[in-house]
């Protein structure tokens, strides 16, 4: 016992280290290691609608020495902190950058006047930024992933409108530019702004285009499109003009000021160009040249994946703090009845027929999940909810615990209870002390866990992600979401029942909770490589979105590159608790409190 109490004060300690050298890490390049002021605003916008963002503030930037300002934005279900590539790079190059959360993302205010896709954050940034006595208001320039670049074409309606416009450059990210004015007619709508649009080869929504038949045509094909090559002559109608290339500077006096523009043609695919090197550098290469760098640095030197790896230390160090804290309560007097006798070990496979089950079991599972994914989605975002990603995932999440449940039946009775399996001794049957405890534990452990997340945010504005997932901090207005998470007890409870009291055993070795872990998570990995390999080799998805009234079964496929860690990791975790207590409910709770934390506070929220 005292050896294992080691262990587990070793780990707890390694978990808490990692996430303060993430905490520090983070901070340091994040403010170039005291060079830049990162500050965290709460923005009365003049919408009405308080917006929240991060302001970065070179030294260099000063009442006397104003430098040119960007607003960042990121995509729809992100936040702020995503757009991390972008602030990171352009404040270590001398410029004031406002990274905000959209309205009802991150920790902005949820309003009813949120729309798509025309959503009014970025503008508001602008104002923000031009009100600011250390920003050269002739050089503010705009640019945002996805959702956030329609925020962007917005910004530029609106600043079309003002007495005195404020953008001077504007670059599109990963979705199109603004080609056609309301009679469909080839128009410039910028003006003499300079103009980027960074079109990923395999993005999954936009740079869409039709043959002389009508036929979509997926991305692969934008730039032989009519919409593309109007865009690079300025709003023309290109017909009978000579084809323009991608990552060609094009320039023209407009207005009586030279301008340019340019599309970049990264091949990657939608989400990956917001983590994305290549993608970054023509944001540094675009800004250098639309508004003049104030601390010129090569477009190849970046350090922004610095900070990534710091995050996902953190989030290492997140993982190690859920089961060396959980575990170690079980050594403290009120917890432990939990804790089990000696370490539970494999269960011996006694038959052949064993084997099959075990097999047939985990490959059923996988197979139901992948086979409802989509269509669960398509109904479960449909639903009057706020969060209608959190609701698709967490119906889909239910429906895979109740089939789990079904499995775990049909081995039991078909099986299980002739060869040995007692319920009472894999930990199925437990008393209903020891469920308020399990219940209690769990709990105390989550609230523990994100109580690190928030003392990281408060010290050093860092959280723990990698690209897609992240554990982050909120506001208090995210508490009243929290019942969805609800909707994801099922299937952890039933996942942890499963992989521990009916599929823990000798088959695999030491890796059979990898196996476990792998079938876990092969729903999302399946509908992820059948997706893509279709896409790269036809140059068409398997599943694409006709149309706006049709479901957007790409959305759904992006939702699933954080479930391939998330339903990996949380089967690793059920088997460390298991192990040290013979009590599949511990970690199904403290599962599912987490992940369904991380979906509802990573997402967007309506009303």
């Amino acid at each position: 016992m005292e050896n294992q109490k080691k262990k587990l004060k070793n780990l707890l300690i390694i978990s808490l280290i990692l996430m303060l050298i993430c905490g520090f890490g983070v901070s340091a390049v994040q403010t170039q290691m005291g060079s830049v002021e990162m500050k965290e605003l709460n923005i009365e916008t003049d919408k009405g609608y308080s917006m929240s963002a991060y302001l970065f503030i070179p030294d260099t930037a000063t009442p006397e020495t104003p430098a040119p300002a960007i607003v960042t934005s990121h995509g729809y279900l992100n936040n702020k902190e995503m757009t991390d590539a972008n602030y990171v790079e352009l404040s270590r190059r001398g410029y004031v950058v406002l990274a905000i959360d959209q309205p009802n993302h991150g920790d902005s205010e949820v309003t009813a006047d949120f729309q798509i896709p025309q959503p009014s954050g970025v503008y508001q940034g602008v104002l923000a930024l031009s009100r600011m006595p250390f920003v050269d208001t002739e050089k503010i320039g705009i640019t945002g992933h996805s959702m956030g670049s329609w925020s962007c074409n917005a910004a530029v309606a609106e600043d079309n409108e003002a007495d005195i416009p404020l953008i001077s450059a504007v670059l599109i990210h990963c979705n199109d530019a603004v080609y056609a004015d309301d009679n469909g007619e080839f128009s410039n709508i910028y003006g003499k702004r300079p103009v980027g649009i960074i079109s990923a080869v395999y993005d999954e929504f936009f740079g869409k285009s039709t043959d002389e038949n009508g036929n979509m045509l997926s991305s692969p094909y934008f730039m032989e499109s009519k919409e593309a090559q109007s865009f690079l002559n300025f709003g023309k109608n290109p017909e009978g003009t000579e084809p323009k290339e991608a990552f060609e500077y094009y320039t023209e006096t407009v207005d009586g000021a030279e301008t340019f523009r340019v599309i970049y043609r990264p091949e990657i695919v939608h989400a990956w160009s917001h983590f994305s090197a290549r993608s970054e550098s023509y944001v540094i290469d675009f800004f250098e040249r639309a508004l003049g760098a104030p601390n010129p640095i090569d477009s190849g030197e970046q350090i922004w994946q610095l900070k990534e790896a710091l995050n996902l230390v953190g989030l290492i160090g997140f993982v190690l703090f859920i089961c060396s804290f959980g575990c170690s309560l079980l050594y403290t007097k009120p917890f432990e009845l939990l804790r089990a006798k000696e370490i539970v070990l494999p269960r011996p496979v006694q038959t052949k027929q064993g084997a099959v089950w075990f097999w047939a079991t985990l490959a059923a599972g996988a197979l139901f999940g992948t086979v409802i994914y989509l269509p669960v989605m398509a109904k479960g975002t449909t639903l009057p909810t706020n969060q209608i990603m959190t609701m698709g995932q967490g119906i889909w999440s239910t429906l895979c615990g109740i089939f789990a449940i079904v499995l775990i039946l049909a081995f039991y009775h078909l099986y299980g209870k002739k060869n040995g399996t007692d319920l009472k001794n894999a930990g199925i049957e437990i008393s209903l002390k020891k469920i308020g405890l399990s219940i209690l534990l769990a709990l105390i452990t989550t609230a523990a866990a994100y109580g690190c997340v928030f003392i990281t945010d408060y010290f050093f504005l860092a959280d723990f992600r990698i690209w897609t997932l992240a554990v982050k901090a909120f506001e208090a207005p995210i508490l009243a979401y929290i019942p969805y998470i609800c909707l994801f007890l099922t299937y952890y409870i039933a996942a942890s029942i499963s992989v521990n009291c009916f599929n823990y055993n000798n088959i695999g070795g030491k890796f059979n909770a990898v196996l476990c872990a792998l079938f876990a998570a092969a729903p999302a990995i399946i509908l992820i490589v059948i997706q893509y390999v279709t896409y790269v080799l036809t140059n068409h998805m398997q599943w694409a979105q006709i149309s706006m009234a049709t479901p957007n079964y790409p959305m759904f496929i992006i939702g699933m590159y954080t479930m391939v860690p998330i339903l990996f990791v949380t089967t690793l975790i059920s088997r460390f608790f298991y192990k040290r207590t013979e009590n599949p409910y511990i970690a199904g709770i403290i599962n599912a409190v987490i992940v369904g934390t991380i979906v509802i506070t990573n997402t967007c929220t309506t009303f």
